[in-house]
């Protein structure tokens, strides 16, 4: 009888450990995290020159995403992953979104943009602005969401677009707002990441809730991390800096489409040439990640 108590008393002891760290194993799966890091380091290397919109950094950066596109399992959005467009700024650009599509369980009609833009500044000067938190950071969280994907299919189609020339103005996401074949009233929300991959202060902004009452109570609501701080503000109302028209998510905006940017504070490496990988706060950029992918949960389960 003794015997039966003590194995009784060990196990409710040891099942809160047990859920903690099925919970923690849980989490720790949502993506290969090392192979997220290297994404980032790839992507901001030289042999990148910088991704400016046009040049061969650009197109060497737009066939790594189509080729992870197709290692992730990833449809096109339409025939190709490849959306090009023309405009002029001072002088003649061809930029080219990359598209993709992962099809929703539940609402397959309706879509829910998960973005990122791709372009960077380039050379100036004869020195190389790597752009690894601006936003090769944002950029490699697409693939992060597609490999969450393959295990956890989303209940609404999700667009994963990597946008061009976010720094020549917001062309690539204005193209395809204003030329999309999807009515808008189906384009859910936009959930945009630029900069998520350093923060001396372990803060992560999300603007986009102060004018949508749904979004405000899923972000007051539930708490997405413990590790990090996920605040709300720069929406125009706070005395921060607004950061309502700041990236690609203001193109969806004007619409009346609803969005979601994560982003951190400018440091001092924005737009420098010193924005590199080893800059980056690897920790806090594999929690905001991580983090995101759990915003996005609850966006997919509730009714928008």
């Amino acid at each position: 009888m003794r015997k039966i108590l003590l194995l009784i008393t060990f196990c409710f002891i040891s099942f809160p450990a047990i859920l903690l760290a099925q919970t923690e194993t849980k989490q720790c799966t949502l993506f290969d995290e090392i192979e997220l890091l290297k994404h980032v380091k790839s992507l901001s290397s030289q042999a990148f020159e910088g991704r400016r919109t046009g040049t061969k950094g650009a197109v060497k950066a737009r066939k790594y995403i189509i080729n992870q596109f197709h290692a992730l399992q990833v449809k096109p959005l339409g025939k190709s992953f490849e959306e090009p467009f023309f405009f002029v700024k001072k002088k003649n650009y061809e930029g080219v979104n990359v598209l993709g599509l992962v099809e929703g369980t539940k609402f397959p009609k309706k879509y829910i943009v998960i973005s990122a833009h791709y372009d960077h500044e380039g050379i100036k000067n004869g020195k190389i602005y790597h752009g690894a938190d601006d936003n090769a950071s944002g950029l490699s969280a697409l693939f992060a969401f597609a490999e969450y994907f393959k295990k956890n299919p989303p209940q609404h189609s999700v667009i994963l677009a990597a946008f061009d020339s976010e720094e020549l103005g917001l062309q690539g996401s204005k193209y395809f707002v204003k030329n999309t074949k999807i009515p808008y009233e189906d384009l859910l929300i936009n959930l945009n990441m630029d900069m998520i991959s350093r923060s001396d202060k372990n803060e992560l902004y999300v603007a986009g809730t102060s004018e949508n009452k749904k979004l405000k109570y899923l972000m007051s609501n539930f708490n997405y991390s413990c590790n990090i701080k996920l605040l709300t503000g720069h929406d125009g109302y706070d005395g921060l800096d607004n950061w309502t028209y700041a990236s690609d998510h203001a193109n969806f905006h004007k619409q009346g489409i609803p969005f979601l940017y994560f982003g951190v504070e400018d440091h001092k490496d924005y737009h420098e040439p010193s924005d590199t990988f080893e800059n980056i706060h690897p920790e806090f950029y594999l929690e905001a990640v991580k983090t995101i992918i759990e915003v996005f949960k609850k966006v997919d389960q509730s009714n928008l």
